[in-house]
């Protein structure tokens, strides 16, 4: 008996979060015919964790995006709610403090616009009420990005539906704060979340920059009381449930092309499986340089597109557990953003280097998951979000004397900030880098936030450019690198996206040839006419 099928309607390449969330869209529509196929020996990708002397650590997730409260789910967690996919989510208690050492400005948010804004003018008087304008403003245009984002319109009725989304839509985040005239602590104060998506607040989209503050000031952030894999296993189990094939171990070297058209994949074992459609987790850099067959089925324009575009911030974090609870090491806040300065423009520069780094951010995870770790440690990260660049020309022989260094200028920098002994009390330790995550998932570069946001390619200009950008018929693609950017909220809506696009392929196939399978009712009939034949 073979392994594989002849032939699948879809095949998926990587069993992480967008791979698995790709595969939950499909099946709801009643896509059932579907290969996953992970190199690794566990789904996850990046939302995983790791065991040293007998604890699990948290290998990635600080926060999780699109979450939401029960009573006002955000889109993700709507999206798992309505999968069936239940996670055991646990609030975030606030989300940030921030200390900008040089202005002496230390401050905490949480989330609600009103209940931040309270906060900021309670040490800056009368200028409440203008951040919460500027949140609702910010609120105004994340709603629009969620509705455009599936629903196509003609810009006049984009005008007149969404009109503060189509004025703010060419300008960057500094250039709308600076029309409220905040002063410059404020602007610091509501500028820590920059450094996820990748750009300096001078040429980072507005649009970005105000769905990452609505998403994490509405909703609120959430881990899972499992750890991230707790999201990756169960939506593993859900999709295999519902009839999907997964296979461990099964590395995907090369996909098939014809006439400009997938056909199949070849494993790195030698198996060629067939299929109509594929969707790869695989960077685009990655695909059209190396995993084409024959790569002379590339378009030029493929290359041209992965060319043009620049990737984003890559992780140098020190992940710890310390042998004392948060409360005995004097540990307070789940997340600090902390530095000598908010120039981004600066900070960006320092950011081109192999440090040390001066803007930091660190999460003591058991501040909003007291059980995951066994009583009396605690989990701790220390995070800089430098670019995978500097790091290319480093030795084999030097890399782990740097990985030290890095270490040890990030835990001297953010004790001399809080005032608190943790080299002390270390029990275990781990230091990722851009070459630890390209080792582990095969990441581009060691990226793991995708193409970085400016303003010239961002997701709405992404959005736009998606039949362009498509290159070779019957590929999707899904991860970081997606439509929607980084982080796994983003990815799982990638991951959709993608199902998206096959379903609408599907759609102009059997409007074309109605007795054609794999969508409808007509699918549906099909498929059980081939089993009543068997």
């Amino acid at each position: 008996m073979n392994f594989y099928k002849n032939h699948y309607d879809v095949i998926i390449i990587g069993a992480g979060l967008s791979g698995l969330s790709c595969a939950l869209q499909l099946q709801a529509k009643g896509v059932k015919d579907i290969l996953i196929l992970e190199k690794h020996n566990l789904p996850g990708g990046l939302a995983t964790s790791y065991v040293r002397n007998g604890i699990e650590i948290e290998a990635t997730l600080h926060e999780m995006m699109s979450i939401g409260p029960k009573e006002d789910r955000l889109k993700v967690g709507a999206f798992f709610d309505e999968m069936g996919v239940d996670i055991d989510w646990l609030r975030v208690p606030e989300a940030y403090r921030f200390i900008e050492k040089t202005k002496k400005i230390d401050i905490t948010l949480h989330a609600g616009f009103r209940t931040m804004a309270d906060e900021i003018d309670a040490q800056y008087p009368g200028w409440g009420d203008k951040v919460f304008d500027f949140m609702n403003l910010c609120n105004r245009v994340y709603d629009s990005m969620n509705i455009l984002s599936v629903t196509p319109m003609s810009k006049p009725e984009m005008l007149m539906k969404h009109p503060d989304f189509v004025k703010t839509v060419g300008y960057s985040a500094e250039q709308v704060m600076d029309t409220y005239g905040f002063p410059v602590d404020i602007m610091d104060i509501l500028t820590p979340y920059w450094i996820y998506v990748g750009n300096p607040m001078s040429s980072l989209p507005f649009t970005i920059y105000a769905f990452l503050m609505a998403d994490y000031f509405r909703g609120g952030s959430y881990v899972c009381r499992h750890l991230s894999h707790e999201m990756s296993m169960k939506l593993e189990q859900k999709v295999e449930e519902q009839g999907a094939q997964v296979e461990f171990r099964q590395e995907v070297e090369k996909i098939l092309v014809r006439d400009g058209k997938v056909y199949g994949v070849r494993t790195a074992r030698g198996d060629e499986i067939f299929c109509d459609y594929v969707v790869s987790a695989a960077y685009p850099n990655k695909v059209y340089t190396q995993m084409i067959e024959p790569l002379s089925e590339v378009p030029e324009g493929a290359v041209r597109m992965v060319n043009a575009r620049r990737l984003s911030v890559c992780p140098v974090s020190v992940m710890m557990v310390l042998d004392g609870t948060p409360e005995e090491l004097g540990i307070s806040d789940y997340n600090v953003f902390s530095g000598d300065t908010m120039d981004t423009d600066e900070i960006w520069e320092n950011y081109h280097t192999k440090g040390p780094y001066t803007y930091l951010t660190s999460i003591c995870l058991n501040l909003a998951n007291p059980d995951c770790t066994p009583k009396g440690c605690c989990q701790f990260s220390i995070t800089a979000l430098p670019l995978a660049d500097p790091f290319l020309d480093v030795k084999e022989e030097d890399y782990l004397a740097l990985k030290r260094q890095l270490a040890a200028d990030m835990i001297a920098n953010y004790e001399k900030t809080m005032g608190v002994n943790i080299h002390d009390h270390i029990r275990e330790i781990e230091v990722e880098t851009p070459m630890t995550v390209a080792h582990y998932v095969g990441a581009w570069k060691g990226s793991i936030y995708g193409y970085s946001h400016s303003l010239d390619d961002h997701a709405v200009a992404r959005l736009q450019m998606k039949e362009e950008d498509h290159f070779i018929e019957g590929l999707e693609f899904a991860g970081a690198h997606a439509i929607s950017g980084n982080g796994m909220g983003p990815a799982v809506t990638n991951g959709r996206a993608a199902a998206k696009g096959i379903l609408e392929a599907l759609e102009r196939k059997n409007k074309k040839n109605p007795l054609s399978e794999g969508f409808g009712r007509a699918a549906a009939a099909l498929n059980r006419g081939k089993e009543a034949a068997k």
